[in-house]
C-alpha cells in the first residue's frame, strides 16, 4: 500500500500498462475519498509517465492524416485518436496534484483526483467501443504533444492551469460537437453517448481549472485575464483558432474576452 497521497500518484503515472494504470488511478482516488491515505506529499513526481510498450510516439508533425470519410479505418482512427487523449488525459489530472498539491489547498486535490477519476472511466469507455470495431489503443501511432505542454508548465501551477484545462481542454469543448454530429450520422449511437459524457464532464475540469486559477491569482493579487493571457503567450507552443463552443466555455467560466483576444 502506498504510504501517501504523492507516492500513490507517482506509481500510478509510472505505471505502463493501460488497464493496470486506469486501476490504479481509480483505486488512489477511492482512497483518498475514504479518508485512507495520508494526503502528505513527499515524492517527486516523474518528467515522464509511462506508457504502453507497444504505443508508438511520433511528434505531432510526423503522424499521419486522419481521413473524415466514415469506412471503419477512419473510424479507427477516430476513437484511436481519442482514446489517447483520454489517456494522456489520466496523467496530466495525475501530476498537476502530485506536483502542485503541496502549495494549493485541499479543494484543488479534490477536483483534480476528480478530473483523473472522470479521464480513466472515459478511456475504459472508449478501450470497450475500440474493441466494439476489433480494434484496441496502441494499434495506431500516437504523438507526444500533450504531455509536452505538461512538461513545458512543469515550474508554474498557474502556468499549468492556464495551458492544459483553460487551452488544451477547453479545446475539446470546441471540437467535440462536430465530432457528436458525425458519430451520429454514421448511426453510433454508443460512440455518441460516450462523446456526450466526455463533454458534459469536461465543461466541469475547465471549469476547475479555471478556478483554481482564478484563485491562485487572488492570493498573488494578479488579474487573472491578463496573467492568463501572458502565460498562454508564454507557455502555449499553438495558437488558437475559431470557431469556439461559447456557450460552453462560458459554462466552464471561461471569458470571451481573453481567449477571442488571442486568436
Amino acid at each position: 500500500m502506498s504510504s501517501d497521497l504523492s507516492t500513490a500518484i507517482r506509481d500510478a503515472l509510472l505505471t505502463s500498462g493501460k488497464r493496470a494504470k486506469v486501476m490504479k488511478t481509480r483505486a488512489l482516488v477511492r482512497d483518498y475519498r475514504r479518508g485512507t491515505l495520508p494526503v502528505r506529499f513527499t515524492a517527486a513526481m516523474p518528467d515522464e509517465p509511462a506508457w504502453p510498450d507497444q504505443l508508438t510516439v511520433l511528434s505531432p508533425g510526423q503522424m499521419p492524416k486522419r481521413g473524415k470519410g466514415g469506412s471503419q479505418r477512419n473510424r479507427i482512427a477516430l476513437w484511436h485518436s481519442i482514446a489517447h487523449i483520454e489517456f494522456v488525459a489520466i496523467d496530466l489530472a495525475l501530476d498537476i496534484v502530485g506536483r502542485f498539491g503541496a502549495e494549493m489547498d485541499e479543494a484543488f486535490i479534490a477536483d483534480f483526483l476528480s478530473v483523473a477519476a472522470d479521464e480513466a472511466m472515459h478511456f475504459a469507455l472508449i478501450e470497450r467501443h475500440l474493441a466494439s470495431m476489433g480494434a484496441a489503443y496502441g494499434d495506431l501511432p500516437v504523438h507526444d504533444g500533450l504531455w509536452q505542454s505538461a512538461s513545458d508548465t512543469a515550474h508554474d501551477v498557474a502556468a499549468r492551469l492556464a495551458v492544459v484545462p483553460m487551452v488544451l481542454e477547453a479545446r475539446g469543448l470546441d471540437v467535440t460537437p462536430a465530432m457528436l454530429e458525425r458519430v451520429r450520422s454514421q448511426d453510433d449511437s454508443r460512440g455518441a453517448k460516450i462523446l456526450q459524457r466526455i463533454l458534459d464532464d469536461e465543461i466541469n475540469h475547465v471549469a476547475a481549472g479555471s478556478r483554481h486559477f482564478t484563485a491562485w491569482c487572488a492570493r498573488k493579487r494578479l488579474n487573472p485575464s491578463i496573467h492568463w493571457i501572458n502565460c498562454v503567450k508564454t507557455h502555449f507552443r499553438g495558437g488558437l483558432k475559431p470557431p469556439f463552443n461559447d456557450s460552453a466555455r462560458l459554462a466552464a467560466g471561461l471569458s470571451r474576452e481573453s481567449y477571442t483576444s488571442l486568436v
